[in-house]
């Protein structure tokens, strides 16, 4: 009686271990994914044309669609500065989702039917330096109401991924 109750004791400890163990490992893979994605968003934007053509004179990518795949040369936002609330709201032109594949499924206020992942991005002019120098940020989430996180700065959630960079201008 005494090693049965040992036993059980034992099996609900480990049973417990292992839901937990589950949920860690759930939360680490979302927050792998959704770092991947916010690289990819960042090293698509970081893509695009910011630099001085020949004569000096600057050329800067504000057409791009970054929001398909392959990536339109028109009809998009490109570099170009983001609204102060691209980060928290859904802002067309400032947002694409991603389906469970990791495909883009486009942009838009609303996410669609099949969309797991929403990236966020912004744009802005370095106020020291804004005709050469951007800050850009990328906030990846799953596609679900973040509440109070959306307000003011914008706090990261758990399972989140958000990066930020700066790129400058070069001469070609």
């Amino acid at each position: 009686m005494v090693a049965t109750s040992l036993l059980a004791t034992a099996l609900v400890a480990l049973a417990q271990m292992f839901a937990i163990s589950t949920r860690s490992n759930i939360g680490s893979r979302n927050s792998t994914y959704a770092a991947v994605l916010a690289q990819q968003k960042m090293e698509e934007l970081k893509s695009l044309s910011w630099g001085f053509d020949q004569n000096g004179l600057p050329i800067s990518d504000i057409a791009t669609d970054t929001t398909q795949t392959p990536e339109p040369p028109a009809g998009g936002t490109g570099l170009s500065p983001s609204p102060s609330t691209s980060l928290q709201e859904n802002t067309n032109g400032w947002v694409d989702y991603i389906d469970s594949y990791g495909n883009k499924l486009g942009t838009g206020d609303h996410a669609p039917q099949n969309a797991i992942y929403q990236r966020r991005w912004s744009v802005s002019p370095l106020p020291t330096n804004p005709n050469n120098t951007l800050v850009i940020q990328v906030l990846v989430s799953r596609v679900k109401d973040r509440g109070v996180a959306d307000q003011g700065s914008v706090n990261r959630l758990p399972e989140e991924a958000r990066m930020i960079t700066v790129k400058t201008r070069k001469a070609s």
